[in-house]
């Protein structure tokens, strides 16, 4: 199906067969941007198919993160009770420091360079150097404190939360399809994951991760 076809269909409030199509553009074209997973997502939500909401509006999140996509996401997950939705002024603060990100980055980079070869060129003292060497501290924190990291959404409805990546280790919570966990790696079959301030491990099977 075309998207022009599938957009009609969302247009006349066929929700069912547009999102069939826009699947199809997903993961068969490979055509994806932020507005077609919006309106999938929607498409999802009023079929009631709301892990398939929350996954669709993750990934346009990820690609272009807006305050109005969170909300959307906080209060889909608050209908359910779901974890990991914070609707906090911070969460919306992180929203938007994960909007800039990249161009901050890219400025950053361009300044580092730019720098660099103007202290070569003049032949610049070790002042001028100790302060190009704060200014790539300052990158290198950049790097490490807003680079926006890959969350999971499970995907299965009483995946285990362990206290180890073992089916023998502790057996901490069961998750929700649909709950966020932050990943914070991975270990052969599991995710090394956060889940109430503490370290959990969820099997791989068990959760989509969003990047």
């Amino acid at each position: 199906m075309s998207l022009r076809r599938a957009d009609s269909l969302f247009a006349a409030g066929r929700f069912e067969a547009a999102a069939s199509g826009y699947h199809h553009q997903v993961w068969r074209q490979r055509q994806v941007s932020p507005e077609l997973l919006l309106k999938l997502a929607y498409a999802q939500q009023q079929l009631g198919h709301y892990p398939a909401a929350l996954l669709y509006l993750s990934m346009a999140q990820a690609r272009q993160p807006r305050v109005r996509t969170w909300r959307q996401m906080a209060a889909l997950a608050a209908q359910h009770r779901l974890v990991g939705y914070p609707a906090t002024w911070q969460q919306e603060l992180r929203v938007q420091a994960h909007r800039y990100y990249y161009p901050g980055l890219q400025a950053l980079l361009g300044g580092a360079i730019v720098g660099a070869v103007w202290l070569l060129w003049r032949r610049a003292g070790r002042t001028a150097w100790l302060g190009y060497a704060a200014y790539v501290a300052l990158l290198a924190a950049y790097l490490q404190w807003l680079r926006p990291a890959p969350t999971g959404l499970v995907a299965r409805a009483g995946a285990a939360l362990m206290a180890g990546p073992s089916a023998g280790a502790a057996w901490l919570s069961t998750a929700a399809t649909g709950d966020r966990l932050p990943v914070l790696g991975r270990q052969d079959i599991w995710y090394r994951v956060e889940w109430q301030r503490k370290v959990a491990f969820v099997r791989a099977a068990d959760l989509l991760v969003v990047e």
